[in-house]
């Protein structure tokens, strides 16, 4: 209990004292224009108040993430909580506050064409297909996930069994119905649909965090949340799943996100002033990681710590949804629980819409085509929306989820190296982004020849070789690109 406190109280405290540190660094002036008033179009560019952005805000990043990811995560022991706390105030809280205000300040442009202008026209082209193929896998997990929730009548089956064998009936009415939802939020103004459902949720998945923390901290001679004495690594097969780099993929929400770089932009567009920032953006990044922090410690205390965890996830088929559920019931009453289950089908189908919402900006942004007429709207969203189903009737959820982790962290990385340099260019102290960079490089360069989905490799010492020169390779033409935007 006393790592989890000191871990919570420092999320806290980051808040108010690294987060205000930043807005100096980045300049945040209430006298600025924002994107809200000078580029005003009636439907991504318009002013909302603070309070609905930051709800909106959560919800668009916060996705299962934050709940699935530190379950599992939290299978590594309590070194889970050092990565959430850590990585949550140095790397992720300030990637998101860092990259929304470079958004905010260039007219809310979207994440690739910030790091084109920054970091060239080459990376420019990288990102903006990298970031469309994130945003359509974001956009179809976040699809699959509630359709099977929903359909099993809150049963939570094994998503994976389920989209490895011949799809329901039930589960493709859902998925055609959230389909259509996915569709008019993507193209209807941001206020009509998204600003108004939004803050509803952000409420409830804060309160569905709020309910387990009370728990944790009530019951906390029944359910013990382990302490950190050591960095060692719980998880059943720990030759095979290192914590480098497999913990920093399996725990990123709640730590880091490229994704959430991706929907920065939309709410820079929402913004009344540069003030609103620090809470927008700051604010939104600890506040799942504290979220994150929440279920990585009751997956521990429920089960009786890591070990007990490991047993868990091998009795449940590695299925985060079912796990939720029986703790949920069990912790809650079979009353509350429910509303667990409607918060998480919530930070799901929030986090899809605006994963398509956002490809649709970024294909707009890269296409030149203006979003004010409903035509052109239609015209970008239907070829995502065309690919999104087809990843999910073709690809099984494991293949989709190891695939999206990845991506979403090398997305991470090279957003890091972007502040780095814009930060080189603004004479600010560049040393903010560049560790967090050189860290997420490394991690997503280690992970291509450690993680069984890719090469693999049985001697993790000439892997993580590998993953150093390749991360050294990646580091010495980032930071050229520094050097030179310096001088």
């Amino acid at each position: 209990m006393i790592t989890f406190l000191i871990c919570l109280t420092a999320l806290v405290v980051a808040y108010f004292t690294y987060g205000r540190y930043l807005e100096k660094v980045c300049e945040v002036n209430p006298d600025n224009p924002v994107p809200s008033k000078t580029h005003y179009d009636g439907v991504d560019y318009i002013p909302l108040p603070r309070w609905r952005i930051f709800l909106i805000q959560l919800l668009n990043i916060a996705g299962l993430g934050p709940i699935f990811g530190a379950l599992l995560g939290a299978a590594y022991g309590p070194v889970a909580f050092l990565w959430i706390t850590l990585g949550g105030i140095f790397i992720g809280a300030m990637h998101d506050f860092v990259a929304g205000v470079i958004s905010l300040k260039n007219a809310g442009l979207s994440l690739p064409e910030i790091i084109g202008k920054y970091m060239g026209e080459g990376t420019r082209k990288f990102m903006r297909i990298a970031a469309l193929l994130l945003m359509v896998l974001v956009g179809a997990v976040f699809m699959s996930q509630p359709a099977e929730l929903i359909a099993a009548n809150i049963s939570l089956p094994s998503l994976e069994t389920a989209m490895s064998s011949n799809m329901s009936w039930e589960v493709f009415v859902v998925i055609i119905l959230i389909l259509v939802y996915y569709i008019l939020a993507t193209i209807m103004p941001i206020d009509k649909i998204i600003g108004r459902i939004y803050p509803v949720f952000g409420l409830a998945v804060l309160v569905m965090a709020l309910g387990i923390l009370g728990v944790l901290l009530v019951q906390s001679d029944k359910y013990v949340i382990p302490e950190l004495t050591s960095l060692r690594n719980c998880i059943a097969d720990a030759g095979k799943f290192p914590i480098v780099p497999m913990l920093f993929t399996t725990i990123a929400c709640g730590a880091i996100s490229g994704f959430h770089a991706t929907q920065s932009p939309m709410m820079a567009r929402c913004m009344t002033n540069e003030t609103q920032s620090r809470s927008v953006f700051y604010g939104a990044m600890i506040s799942e990681s504290i979220i994150a922090l929440i279920w990585a410690a009751i997956a521990m205390a429920f089960w009786g710590g890591a070990e007990g965890l490991n047993n868990a996830i091998a009795e449940y088929g590695g299925s985060a949804a079912r796990m939720v559920n029986v703790i949920s019931v069990e912790t809650l009453g079979s009353y509350v629980a429910p509303f667990v289950v409607v918060g998480i089908v919530a930070c799901a189908i929030t986090s899809g819409d605006t994963a398509f919402r956002s490809a649709r900006l970024i294909a707009a942004d890269m296409l030149g085509i203006s979003q004010a007429g409903l035509t052109k709207r239609m015209l970008v969203s239907l070829p995502l929306f065309v690919l999104g189903v087809f990843i999910i009737f073709a690809l099984p959820f494991q293949t989709i989820w190891s695939y999206f982790a990845w991506m979403n962290q090398t997305l991470a990385a090279i957003t890091l190296w972007c502040i780095t340099v814009y930060l080189a260019k603004h004479g600010k102290p560049i040393i903010i982004g560049l560790l967090p960079a050189l860290f997420m490089t490394y991690v997503c360069s280690s992970y291509i020849f450690i993680s069984p989905m890719m090469v693999g490799l049985e001697n993790k010492t000439l892997a993580y070789i590998l993953g150093g020169v390749l991360a050294l390779l990646v580091s010495i033409a980032a930071m050229l690109k520094t050097r030179t935007s310096d001088k």
